[in-house]
Formats: structure tokens, C-alpha cells, sequence
């Protein structure tokens, strides 16, 4: 029971070190806003503190920014408006609120550091009354208590088992590289045999998933970054690497929907089948890598069987076993081939980008 409680906090580390980071931001900004005699005890900074946390440093900068930006304009013109507009009646007040919302609701479409605006306004205008506020002080109370809670999660995200966006990098690539693995021999297989259109964009999108949410996690590592947080190696050519092997996948995903006819499939699905178990092979390898913050090997294995594949390809055409096909044959065959021969040439940059990222750790 004991070595089941363990693993299940090992399997779980990352949560919980959230879990902890969350609910001491949530009980030093309570403790904090206690010095002061406001209205709430400090409500706003405790939800800010909370509402800002994210899962890395990175994100909790980019969120507590967001949530400043948008705290303060939304507080700044609620407060303007509610000076200059008279709210002695139920349609002074609705006509306030509409003027205040509206351009904020505006801005908030036009980006997303305004979301939390025409919310903020929204308090400033009702809430301000109800603690015999003016709307330049309610403005300022809660603008002074988002940005203490911001300050707050800050600290609290770099100083209380501090999370960078880099260590929650290498998990979305390794996650990312072990979806490819498992996806391109299954890719490869529908040029031997039929397989649905939806079951290919099922396989393609959980690509695009896996890689849209390394992405994620590293804009908020390139945020670290700027504010020397960390000395972290640059992403990029990693990133532009995955990016180049989800299209690759694209490619071979449209190629696939039908098999490869008569004589040409007996001559290639041979070699198809050696390509995508070497593939899923070579990717493993480079997803244990990153995880293990080692070099990866090369992609020996990989390199011989798309050699033997294309040896195979120019023997066909030099056969003149192509003029046979139909144009559209003709024209899944050469995609094929040029889908793999981009995949070589992309194995070898994600091998190299690897390598490089480890060169600078």
C-alpha cells in the first residue's frame, strides 16, 4: 500500500507541486491584505493570487500580466466613466454600464490581455456603492489588490518548487515524439491496405495536439527566458523540426487513402513496412533521449531502409512500371516518395536540433 501511495506521488509530482504553489499564493496574499482595513478582507488579491497560477513560471508571468493589463484599464475607465456619468436612477446606471462595457468588451476581442476588463468594470460600477466607495477609489482598491496578488504568485512560482516551462518542454516532446512514433508506421500501412479517412485524421490530428501543446509550453519558457529566469537553449530548432515532421505526416496521410496498385505494391510494401518500424524505432529513441537529457543516437536504421525503399523506386521507374498507372497512381506514388525522402531529411534535423538543445543544457 505504501509503494502504491509512492507511486501514485511520483506519477502525480507535478500536480502536486501546483497544488502546493496554489494554496500557499491563495494564504500569503490573505495573511498580506490583512494589514489593511479593506472592504472583503482582501478578496481580490486571494483570487488573483489563485486565478494567475499556472502550471510553469512562464505561464503564471503571462497570466499575471494579462490580468494587470486588463485589471487596470478596466478600473481605470469604469472609475472615469463613473465620475463623469450621473447613476441616480436605474437607467443612468444601465446606460453607465453599457458605456463602460461596450469599448472594453471591444478591446477584449481585439486581445486577449483585455478579457478580464469589462469584468473589472463591471465590479468598479455596481460594487463601488455598496461600501460607500467612489469610483476612483473602488478603481484603485482593486487595482492595488490585483497587482499585490500578482506579485504574490510570482514570488510564490519562482521560490515554492518552482516549475520552468523547459522541464514541462521536454515532457510535451517527448509526448509529442512518442505520438509520432505511433502514428507513421499506422500512416504507412494505408498504402498496403485500406484504411478509413477518419481514422487518418483522427491519427493526424492527435499529431497536431501533441505539437500544438509543446509549442505552448514553450512560448511560455521563451517568457523565462527574457526575464532571466533561466538559462534555457532556444527551442526553435526543435520546435520548426516537429512542426516540419506534423506536415511530413500531412503528406503521407493524403497519399494514404488509397493502396498502392498491383506491381508496384508487391515491389514497395516490403520496404514500407521496414520504413515505418524503423521510423517508429528511431523516434522512440529520440523521445527517450530528450526525457533523459541525453544525445540521441542517429537514425542508422531509418537511413538504410528509405535507402532501400528509394533503390527499390528507381528500379520501378526505370522498369517502366509507372506508365501503366492512371494519373492518379502515378501521382500517390510520387508523393509517397517525396513525402519519405522529406522525412529522411527532417530525421536528420531533429536528431541535430536535439543534439544542439543538449549541447547549451
Amino acid at each position: 500500500m505504501v509503494e502504491g501511495l509512492q507511486n501514485l506521488i511520483l506519477a502525480r509530482k507535478a500536480q502536486l507541486r501546483f497544488c502546493v504553489r496554489v494554496t500557499t499564493a491563495a494564504l500569503l496574499a490573505f495573511a498580506l491584505m490583512q494589514f489593511w482595513s479593506l472592504p472583503l478582507r482582501g478578496l481580490w488579491a486571494v483570487l488573483t493570487a489563485v486565478v494567475v497560477m499556472q502550471a510553469s513560471i512562464g505561464g503564471s508571468l503571462r497570466a499575471t500580466t494579462e490580468y494587470v493589463v486588463g485589471t487596470c484599464a478596466g478600473a481605470i475607465y469604469a472609475s472615469v466613466v463613473g465620475v463623469l456619468i450621473p447613476q441616480t436612477t436605474m437607467f443612468e446606471m444601465m446606460g453607465a454600464l453599457a458605456l463602460a462595457v461596450a469599448p472594453l468588451a471591444y478591446l477584449a476581442a481585439l486581445s486577449p490581455s483585455f478579457r478580464v476588463a469589462p469584468f473589472t468594470a463591471i465590479i468598479v460600477l455596481l460594487l463601488s456603492g455598496q461600501f460607500g466607495e467612489s469610483p476612483v477609489a473602488s478603481a484603485f482598491i482593486r487595482s492595488g489588490e490585483v497587482i499585490l496578488g500578482g506579485i504574490v504568485a510570482i514570488l510564490v512560482s519562482i521560490l515554492v518548487l518552482p516549475e520552468r516551462a523547459h522541464g514541462l518542454g521536454l515532457t510535451a516532446a517527448r509526448d509529442a515524439l512518442n505520438r509520432l512514433a505511433d502514428v507513421l508506421p499506422r500512416l504507412l500501412e494505408g498504402f498496403m491496405r485500406p484504411i478509413a479517412f477518419a481514422d487518418i485524421l483522427v491519427m493526424q490530428n492527435s499529431v497536431g495536439e501533441a505539437v500544438a501543446h509543446f509549442e505552448t509550453v514553450m512560448r511560455e519558457g521563451r517568457r523565462e527566458r527574457l526575464v532571466g529566469l533561466a538559462a534555457q537553449p532556444d527551442p526553435e530548432p526543435f520546435s520548426r523540426t516537429l512542426l516540419r515532421l506534423r506536415h511530413d505526416l500531412v503528406i503521407l496521410g493524403r497519399a494514404a487513402a488509397t493502396p498502392l496498385p498491383g506491381v508496384v505494391a508487391e515491389r514497395l510494401n516490403r520496404h514500407l513496412s521496414l520504413v515505418g518500424n524503423a521510423a517508429s524505432l528511431a523516434l522512440r529513441a529520440c523521445a527517450d533521449a530528450v526525457a533523459a537529457r541525453k544525445l540521441p543516437p542517429e537514425p542508422a536504421g531509418f537511413e538504410a531502409a528509405i535507402d532501400a525503399f528509394a533503390s527499390e523506386f528507381a528500379n520501378i521507374r526505370r522498369e517502366g512500371l509507372i506508365r501503366p498507372l492512371s494519373g492518379t497512381e502515378a501521382e500517390q506514388l510520387f508523393a509517397l516518395s517525396f513525402a519519405l525522402e522529406q522525412l529522411r531529411q527532417n530525421f536528420r534535423d531533429l536528431t541535430r536540433a536535439i543534439r544542439d538543445w543538449e549541447k547549451v543544457r
